[in-house]
């Protein structure tokens, strides 16, 4: 099994319990009519709305590279983690304008036996899916599970505020409820921005390797004198790597050749997730003087 047929397993498992989950909470808490149940809710449906956005990034990061794309299309999966925050900021708005009408025309909600009995019982799927997708999540280094398990983190607090509510109610403090749908609502925004933050880091091409290791794996290899210029991008789970080295002048282009061979195989066998080593070769007076002159411009 591939990859991304590994990950959208995961994530249609992880659909059918969130849009359960979902259910559950939203018609019970329109039924009560308590606010902090049914937001929770709403919290739940776009957490299965996240993992359609997710399985259709899969989809398309999964179709091989072509001329037009010649990295391939893997950014697509953390375009897709980009779109479950956006649902996430969206869902805010539904929330916090219940939130005011509900502050300016005060209401009770039904809080019964039945009421903590489900959100005990949502809550423990949810710690549950979020356990298991994080779990996954990073040793697939899978973006898109690992933004969608945050989601699900997220709604572990937020149904954890609204049994805190439901027993503020209990005790006569009705005003709890979409006080507690507000908090939620903060949380939404945190979480949305903590997803933002580590795609844009895939997306701005941040260095996923530090330089030191690459050159320390590159100087390792007999026949390489040199090595600098090292750059690394792409995710974590499909890394790209290019670097320059030097190599003595008297060796023959076949000989060159084989040294860079053994480099790139060497990059790859030693840091899980590369996909991809380009070796740049040079003869090895050049190389030190290059190498030089960038410490050089480095210092100044």
């Amino acid at each position: 099994m591939t990859y991304y047929d590994t990950v959208r397993r995961i994530l249609i498992i992880i659909f059918v319990l969130n849009i359960s989950v979902a259910l559950i909470k939203g018609a019970y808490g329109l039924l009560t009519n308590s606010l902090s149940m049914t937001a929770d809710g709403l919290h739940s449906l776009f957490d299965s709305v996240s993992n359609i956005i997710g399985l259709v990034g899969l989809a398309l990061a999964s179709k091989p590279p072509d001329r037009e794309h010649p990295y391939g299309h893997s950014k697509f999966e953390t375009f897709a983690s980009l779109g479950i925050a956006v649902l996430l900021f969206a869902s805010c708005f539904q929330v916090i304008e219940a939130t005011i009408n509900r502050f300016l025309n005060p209401a009770v909600p039904e809080i019964s036996s039945l009421s903590f009995a489900i959100m005990g019982a949502t809550l423990a799927v949810n710690v549950g899916v979020s356990a298991y997708e994080y779990i996954l999540g990073k040793r697939l280094k899978s973006s898109i599970l690992v933004a969608d398990s945050m989601h699900t983190r997220s709604d572990i607090f937020a149904s954890l505020g609204v049994i805190l509510g439901f027993v503020a109610v209990r005790m006569g403090y009705p005003l709890a409820d979409p006080f507690i749908a507000l908090l939620i609502t903060g949380l939404i925004i945190l979480t949305g921005l903590e997803i933002m933050k580590e795609s844009s880091k895939i997306l701005l091409d941040k260095a996923l390797i530090e330089e030191s290791v690459i050159r320390k794996l590159a100087e390792s290899v007999d026949g390489v004198c040199n090595c600098h210029r090292v750059r690394t991008h792409g995710s974590p789970g499909e890394m790209y790597v290019d670097l320059h080295i030097g190599v003595d002048s008297a060796l023959s282009v076949e000989e060159a050749h084989k040294v860079g061979e053994e480099v790139e195989e060497k990059i790859k066998s030693s840091i899980p997730g590369v996909h991809d080593v380009v070796v740049h070769m040079e003869p090895k007076d050049y190389c030190e003087l290059e190498s030089r002159q960038g410490k050089g411009l480095n210092e100044t």
